[in-house]
Protein backbone atom coordinates (compact mmCIF):
# COMPACT_ATOMS: atom_id res chain seq x y z
CA UNK A 1 0.00 0.00 0.00
CA UNK A 2 1.13 3.28 -0.91
CA UNK A 3 1.65 5.72 1.74
CA UNK A 4 1.39 9.38 0.32
CA UNK A 5 1.75 12.80 2.40
CA UNK A 6 -1.57 14.70 2.54
CA UNK A 7 -1.51 17.94 3.01
CA UNK A 8 -2.53 18.68 6.95
CA UNK A 9 -5.62 21.16 6.40
CA UNK A 10 -8.58 18.57 4.60
CA UNK A 11 -7.14 14.95 5.07
CA UNK A 12 -5.30 12.49 7.39
CA UNK A 13 -3.82 9.09 7.04
CA UNK A 14 -4.65 6.31 8.79
CA UNK A 15 -2.87 4.06 11.52
CA UNK A 16 -2.48 1.10 8.93
CA UNK A 17 -1.65 -2.49 9.87
CA UNK A 18 0.63 -3.48 7.19
CA UNK A 19 3.82 -3.54 7.89
CA UNK A 20 5.82 -4.04 4.49
CA UNK A 21 6.91 -0.84 2.46
CA UNK A 22 6.37 -1.24 -1.26
CA UNK A 23 7.02 1.56 -4.12
CA UNK A 24 5.62 4.24 -3.48
CA UNK A 25 5.51 4.39 0.22
CA UNK A 26 6.56 7.87 1.66
CA UNK A 27 9.11 6.87 4.45
CA UNK A 28 8.86 10.28 5.56
CA UNK A 29 7.33 14.36 4.82
CA UNK A 30 9.40 16.23 6.94
CA UNK A 31 12.06 15.69 9.47
CA UNK A 32 10.09 15.29 12.85
CA UNK A 33 13.55 14.89 14.78
CA UNK A 34 15.66 18.20 14.38
CA UNK A 35 18.61 17.73 16.17
CA UNK A 36 18.70 19.79 18.86
CA UNK A 37 21.33 22.85 19.12
CA UNK A 38 23.17 22.35 22.31
CA UNK A 39 25.90 25.62 22.64
CA UNK A 40 29.69 23.99 24.48
CA UNK A 41 30.76 26.70 27.12
CA UNK A 42 34.62 26.65 28.73
CA UNK A 43 35.37 27.34 31.96
CA UNK A 44 37.65 30.14 33.11
CA UNK A 45 40.48 28.56 34.85
CA UNK A 46 40.21 30.81 37.63
CA UNK A 47 36.74 30.60 38.27
CA UNK A 48 37.08 26.47 38.25
CA UNK A 49 39.79 27.27 40.73
CA UNK A 50 37.19 29.04 43.21
CA UNK A 51 34.90 26.45 42.84
CA UNK A 52 36.82 23.61 43.61
CA UNK A 53 37.70 25.79 46.49
CA UNK A 54 34.56 26.80 47.49
CA UNK A 55 33.28 22.79 46.85
CA UNK A 56 35.98 21.77 49.57
CA UNK A 57 34.77 23.80 52.08
CA UNK A 58 30.97 22.44 52.08
CA UNK A 59 29.43 19.07 51.55
CA UNK A 60 29.38 17.70 47.91
CA UNK A 61 25.17 17.99 47.15
CA UNK A 62 23.72 14.98 46.61
CA UNK A 63 22.41 13.65 43.68
CA UNK A 64 18.71 12.29 43.38
CA UNK A 65 18.23 9.16 41.86
CA UNK A 66 19.02 8.59 38.29
CA UNK A 67 15.72 8.72 35.58
CA UNK A 68 15.10 5.46 33.43
CA UNK A 69 15.30 6.20 29.90
CA UNK A 70 12.14 5.51 28.11
CA UNK A 71 11.00 5.92 24.46
CA UNK A 72 7.36 5.75 22.90
CA UNK A 73 6.61 6.19 19.65
CA UNK A 74 2.82 7.94 18.47
CA UNK A 75 1.39 6.57 16.08
CA UNK A 76 0.76 10.27 14.58
CA UNK A 77 2.06 13.84 14.80
CA UNK A 78 0.93 15.29 18.15
CA UNK A 79 -2.33 15.56 18.62
CA UNK A 80 -5.21 15.62 21.31
CA UNK A 81 -5.47 11.76 20.78
CA UNK A 82 -2.07 11.19 22.36
CA UNK A 83 -3.07 13.75 25.49
CA UNK A 84 -2.84 11.85 28.17
CA UNK A 85 1.08 11.32 27.37
CA UNK A 86 1.50 14.96 26.77
CA UNK A 87 -0.06 15.77 29.61
CA UNK A 88 1.82 13.44 31.85
CA UNK A 89 5.24 14.37 30.01
CA UNK A 90 4.51 17.97 30.61
CA UNK A 91 2.94 17.90 34.47
CA UNK A 92 5.94 15.81 35.62
CA UNK A 93 3.81 12.70 36.27
CA UNK A 94 6.75 10.64 34.18
CA UNK A 95 9.37 12.14 35.95
CA UNK A 96 7.57 11.31 39.67
CA UNK A 97 7.38 8.34 38.44
CA UNK A 98 11.24 7.73 38.00
CA UNK A 99 10.82 8.09 34.47
CA UNK A 100 12.96 10.09 31.49
CA UNK A 101 10.45 9.86 28.38
CA UNK A 102 10.91 10.80 24.84
CA UNK A 103 7.60 10.84 23.01
CA UNK A 104 8.23 10.88 19.12
CA UNK A 105 6.34 12.14 16.68
CA UNK A 106 4.67 9.55 14.23
CA UNK A 107 3.82 10.59 10.59
CA UNK A 108 3.24 8.60 6.89
CA UNK A 109 7.49 7.56 8.50
CA UNK A 110 6.05 6.54 11.81
CA UNK A 111 6.19 2.85 11.97
CA UNK A 112 5.03 2.32 15.33
CA UNK A 113 4.78 -1.20 15.02
CA UNK A 114 7.87 -1.93 13.44
CA UNK A 115 10.24 0.71 15.69
CA UNK A 116 9.03 -1.33 18.68
CA UNK A 117 10.03 -4.66 17.37
CA UNK A 118 13.11 -3.26 16.11
CA UNK A 119 13.94 -1.85 19.55
CA UNK A 120 14.26 1.58 18.57
CA UNK A 121 11.48 2.25 20.56
CA UNK A 122 10.67 0.75 23.94
CA UNK A 123 6.45 1.75 23.40
CA UNK A 124 3.95 2.61 20.79
CA UNK A 125 0.71 3.97 20.33
CA UNK A 126 -1.90 2.06 18.08
CA UNK A 127 -4.23 -0.83 17.70
CA UNK A 128 -4.96 -4.31 19.54
CA UNK A 129 -6.20 -5.74 16.16
CA UNK A 130 -2.99 -4.32 14.29
CA UNK A 131 -0.92 -5.85 16.98
CA UNK A 132 -3.04 -9.86 17.02
CA UNK A 133 -1.79 -9.78 13.51
CA UNK A 134 1.19 -8.42 13.19
CA UNK A 135 2.13 -10.80 15.97
CA UNK A 136 0.41 -14.00 14.23
CA UNK A 137 1.72 -13.24 10.45
CA UNK A 138 4.84 -11.57 11.05
CA UNK A 139 6.13 -12.67 14.52
CA UNK A 140 6.80 -9.57 15.82
CA UNK A 141 7.96 -9.36 19.36
CA UNK A 142 4.99 -7.19 20.45
CA UNK A 143 3.14 -6.83 23.98
CA UNK A 144 0.30 -4.96 24.56
CA UNK A 145 0.44 -3.70 28.49
CA UNK A 146 -2.48 -1.43 28.74
CA UNK A 147 -5.59 -0.24 26.94
CA UNK A 148 -5.49 4.11 26.55
CA UNK A 149 -8.20 4.54 24.46
CA UNK A 150 -11.72 1.91 24.64
CA UNK A 151 -12.95 2.75 21.84
CA UNK A 152 -11.34 3.15 18.35
CA UNK A 153 -12.51 6.58 16.39
CA UNK A 154 -12.47 4.45 13.61
CA UNK A 155 -15.56 5.39 10.94
CA UNK A 156 -17.17 5.39 7.80
CA UNK A 157 -17.80 9.22 7.03
CA UNK A 158 -21.15 10.01 4.51
CA UNK A 159 -22.47 13.39 3.64
CA UNK A 160 -25.32 14.57 6.40
CA UNK A 161 -27.88 14.04 3.70
CA UNK A 162 -27.04 10.28 2.23
CA UNK A 163 -29.07 7.33 2.70
CA UNK A 164 -26.65 5.05 4.15
CA UNK A 165 -27.99 5.75 7.79
CA UNK A 166 -26.28 2.45 9.31
CA UNK A 167 -23.96 -0.26 8.02
CA UNK A 168 -26.74 -2.69 6.43
CA UNK A 169 -26.88 0.80 3.97
CA UNK A 170 -23.19 0.11 2.75
CA UNK A 171 -24.60 -2.90 0.76
CA UNK A 172 -24.18 -2.32 -3.37
CA UNK A 173 -22.06 0.80 -2.24
CA UNK A 174 -18.24 1.66 -2.94
CA UNK A 175 -16.52 2.39 -0.41
CA UNK A 176 -12.90 4.77 -0.52
CA UNK A 177 -10.87 2.49 2.36
CA UNK A 178 -7.46 0.63 3.24
CA UNK A 179 -8.00 -2.61 1.75
CA UNK A 180 -6.19 -3.97 4.07
CA UNK A 181 -8.21 -3.25 7.28
CA UNK A 182 -10.03 -6.46 8.50
CA UNK A 183 -12.90 -4.35 9.36
CA UNK A 184 -14.24 -4.53 6.14
CA UNK A 185 -14.00 -8.32 6.17
CA UNK A 186 -16.30 -7.79 9.33
CA UNK A 187 -18.83 -5.95 8.29
CA UNK A 188 -19.15 -7.92 4.96
CA UNK A 189 -19.77 -11.03 7.64
CA UNK A 190 -21.50 -9.61 10.06
CA UNK A 191 -23.99 -7.73 7.97
CA UNK A 192 -24.40 -10.93 4.83
CA UNK A 193 -23.60 -8.36 2.31
CA UNK A 194 -21.05 -6.84 -0.05
CA UNK A 195 -19.40 -3.46 -1.26
CA UNK A 196 -16.50 -2.09 -3.43
CA UNK A 197 -13.71 -0.85 -2.25
CA UNK A 198 -11.00 1.40 -3.45
CA UNK A 199 -7.78 2.63 -1.99
CA UNK A 200 -7.59 5.59 -0.09
CA UNK A 201 -6.14 8.42 -1.99
CA UNK A 202 -5.74 10.04 1.79
CA UNK A 203 -7.47 13.69 0.94
CA UNK A 204 -11.20 14.37 1.04
CA UNK A 205 -11.14 15.85 -2.70
CA UNK A 206 -13.30 13.24 -3.81
CA UNK A 207 -16.11 13.34 -0.86
CA UNK A 208 -16.38 17.43 -0.93
CA UNK A 209 -17.38 17.24 -4.56
CA UNK A 210 -19.38 13.67 -4.33
CA UNK A 211 -22.40 13.66 -2.39
CA UNK A 212 -22.53 10.07 -2.66
CA UNK A 213 -19.03 9.25 -2.01
CA UNK A 214 -18.22 7.12 1.50
CA UNK A 215 -15.13 7.41 3.04
CA UNK A 216 -12.87 5.79 5.81
CA UNK A 217 -12.12 7.94 8.19
CA UNK A 218 -11.71 9.01 12.23
CA UNK A 219 -14.64 10.89 13.99
CA UNK A 220 -12.24 12.68 15.94
CA UNK A 221 -10.84 14.52 12.92
CA UNK A 222 -12.32 14.44 9.16
CA UNK A 223 -15.75 16.19 10.54
CA UNK A 224 -13.88 19.57 11.21
CA UNK A 225 -11.67 19.64 8.00
CA UNK A 226 -15.51 19.25 6.00
CA UNK A 227 -16.75 22.02 8.29
CA UNK A 228 -14.00 24.31 7.29
CA UNK A 229 -14.85 23.82 3.90
CA UNK A 230 -18.83 23.62 4.43
CA UNK A 231 -19.52 20.28 3.92
CA UNK A 232 -21.94 18.53 6.49
CA UNK A 233 -20.92 15.02 7.37
CA UNK A 234 -21.98 12.23 9.63
CA UNK A 235 -19.98 9.39 10.71
CA UNK A 236 -20.34 5.57 11.34
CA UNK A 237 -18.51 4.47 13.99
CA UNK A 238 -16.96 1.14 13.17
CA UNK A 239 -17.27 0.30 17.09
CA UNK A 240 -20.65 0.63 16.87
CA UNK A 241 -20.68 -2.24 14.32
CA UNK A 242 -19.39 -5.08 16.84
CA UNK A 243 -16.01 -4.81 15.89
CA UNK A 244 -13.98 -3.17 18.97
CA UNK A 245 -10.92 -3.48 19.04
CA UNK A 246 -8.70 -1.17 21.38
CA UNK A 247 -6.20 1.47 21.08
CA UNK A 248 -2.90 0.03 23.14
CA UNK A 249 0.25 0.86 24.69
CA UNK A 250 2.45 -1.48 22.70
CA UNK A 251 6.28 -2.43 24.21
CA UNK A 252 8.88 -4.27 22.78
CA UNK A 253 8.44 -8.15 23.99
CA UNK A 254 12.31 -8.24 25.35
CA UNK A 255 11.89 -4.45 27.18
CA UNK A 256 8.55 -5.41 28.76
CA UNK A 257 10.48 -8.44 30.14
CA UNK A 258 13.91 -7.00 31.32
CA UNK A 259 12.40 -3.96 32.65
CA UNK A 260 8.76 -4.55 34.54
CA UNK A 261 9.33 -1.71 36.70
CA UNK A 262 9.43 0.72 34.43
CA UNK A 263 6.15 -0.59 32.30
CA UNK A 264 4.47 -0.31 35.14
CA UNK A 265 5.88 3.15 36.37
CA UNK A 266 5.00 3.87 32.42
CA UNK A 267 1.25 2.78 32.69
CA UNK A 268 0.42 4.35 35.60
CA UNK A 269 1.74 7.79 34.58
CA UNK A 270 0.47 7.59 31.48
CA UNK A 271 -3.40 6.76 32.76
CA UNK A 272 -2.50 9.55 35.85
CA UNK A 273 -2.36 11.63 32.31
CA UNK A 274 -5.10 10.76 30.39
CA UNK A 275 -7.28 11.00 33.68
CA UNK A 276 -5.73 14.92 34.23
CA UNK A 277 -6.03 15.71 30.74
CA UNK A 278 -10.15 15.22 30.14
CA UNK A 279 -11.00 15.94 33.86
CA UNK A 280 -8.49 18.71 34.83
CA UNK A 281 -6.73 21.44 32.65
CA UNK A 282 -5.66 20.26 29.40
CA UNK A 283 -3.39 23.59 29.07
CA UNK A 284 0.31 21.42 29.90
CA UNK A 285 -0.34 19.26 27.02
CA UNK A 286 -2.10 21.47 24.95
CA UNK A 287 1.24 23.47 24.85
CA UNK A 288 3.45 20.77 23.83
CA UNK A 289 1.17 19.55 21.00
CA UNK A 290 1.12 22.97 19.57
CA UNK A 291 5.10 22.92 19.80
CA UNK A 292 5.31 19.55 17.99
CA UNK A 293 2.56 19.92 15.80
CA UNK A 294 2.45 22.81 13.86
CA UNK A 295 -0.70 22.02 11.93
CA UNK A 296 -2.56 21.96 15.14
CA UNK A 297 -5.07 24.69 16.11
CA UNK A 298 -6.53 24.95 19.03
CA UNK A 299 -10.33 24.82 17.46
CA UNK A 300 -8.93 21.51 15.87
CA UNK A 301 -8.14 20.55 20.07
CA UNK A 302 -10.83 21.15 20.99
CA UNK A 303 -12.83 18.94 18.20
CA UNK A 304 -10.95 16.24 18.96
CA UNK A 305 -11.28 16.51 22.63
CA UNK A 306 -15.08 17.18 22.32
CA UNK A 307 -15.56 14.15 20.49
CA UNK A 308 -13.54 11.76 22.55
CA UNK A 309 -15.62 13.16 25.72
CA UNK A 310 -18.74 12.42 23.61
CA UNK A 311 -18.09 8.98 22.36
CA UNK A 312 -16.09 7.99 25.70
CA UNK A 313 -13.22 6.87 23.18
CA UNK A 314 -10.86 7.26 26.15
CA UNK A 315 -12.68 5.95 29.35
CA UNK A 316 -15.00 3.58 28.03
CA UNK A 317 -18.85 3.56 28.53
CA UNK A 318 -19.60 2.60 32.08
CA UNK A 319 -22.47 0.67 32.11
CA UNK A 320 -20.78 -2.08 29.97
CA UNK A 321 -17.93 -2.00 32.46
CA UNK A 322 -15.46 0.02 30.76
CA UNK A 323 -12.75 2.10 32.41
CA UNK A 324 -9.67 4.67 31.44
CA UNK A 325 -6.99 2.00 30.73
CA UNK A 326 -8.80 -1.16 30.92
CA UNK A 327 -8.74 -4.22 29.06
CA UNK A 328 -10.02 -7.57 30.13
CA UNK A 329 -8.94 -11.11 28.32
CA UNK A 330 -12.50 -11.75 27.30
CA UNK A 331 -12.30 -8.90 25.09
CA UNK A 332 -8.86 -9.58 23.86
CA UNK A 333 -9.87 -13.39 22.74
CA UNK A 334 -13.29 -12.36 21.05
CA UNK A 335 -10.41 -10.18 18.63
CA UNK A 336 -8.71 -13.38 18.32
CA UNK A 337 -11.46 -15.62 18.02
CA UNK A 338 -12.87 -13.50 15.33
CA UNK A 339 -10.08 -13.03 13.41
CA UNK A 340 -9.86 -17.09 12.97
CA UNK A 341 -13.47 -17.08 12.36
CA UNK A 342 -12.70 -14.77 9.10
CA UNK A 343 -9.51 -16.47 8.37
CA UNK A 344 -7.67 -13.43 8.77
CA UNK A 345 -5.26 -15.37 10.68
CA UNK A 346 -4.57 -19.18 10.02
CA UNK A 347 -4.82 -20.14 13.82
CA UNK A 348 -5.74 -19.18 17.06
CA UNK A 349 -3.12 -17.00 18.65
CA UNK A 350 -2.76 -17.40 22.58
CA UNK A 351 -2.94 -14.22 24.44
CA UNK A 352 0.27 -14.73 26.10
CA UNK A 353 1.77 -14.18 23.00
CA UNK A 354 0.73 -10.86 22.34
CA UNK A 355 -0.41 -9.04 25.63
CA UNK A 356 0.17 -9.22 29.53
CA UNK A 357 -2.35 -7.75 32.16
CA UNK A 358 0.15 -7.76 34.52
CA UNK A 359 1.12 -4.10 34.30
CA UNK A 360 -2.41 -2.55 34.82
CA UNK A 361 -2.49 -0.70 38.24
CA UNK A 362 -4.06 -3.28 40.69
CA UNK A 363 -7.63 -1.43 40.85
CA UNK A 364 -7.70 -2.40 36.74
CA UNK A 365 -5.81 -5.86 36.97
CA UNK A 366 -8.86 -7.13 39.72
CA UNK A 367 -11.40 -6.18 36.39
CA UNK A 368 -9.47 -8.05 33.56
CA UNK A 369 -11.61 -10.84 33.41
Amino acid sequence: MAVLLCDGQIGRLPKPFNWKFPVGTILSCRDPFPPPAVPTHRLIVPLAAAMLLSACSRPAPTAGPALAPVSIQADWYAEAEEGGNYQALARGFYREAGLDVNIMNGGPGGFPLQKVASGNADFALGRSDDVILAVSRAHLPLMIVCAYMEKDPMAVLVHEDSPVRDFPDLAGKVVMADPSSAWISYLKAQYHMDFGIIPLNYGLGEFIADRNFIVQGFATNEGYYLGKKGVASRTLLIASSGYKPYRVIIGNARFVREHPDEVRAFVAATLRGWADFLEGDPAPAKKLIFARNEAMSDDFMRFSMGAMKENHFVTGDPALGERLGLMTRRRMQEQVDLFVRLKVIEAPLPLEDFVSFDFLPPELAALAK
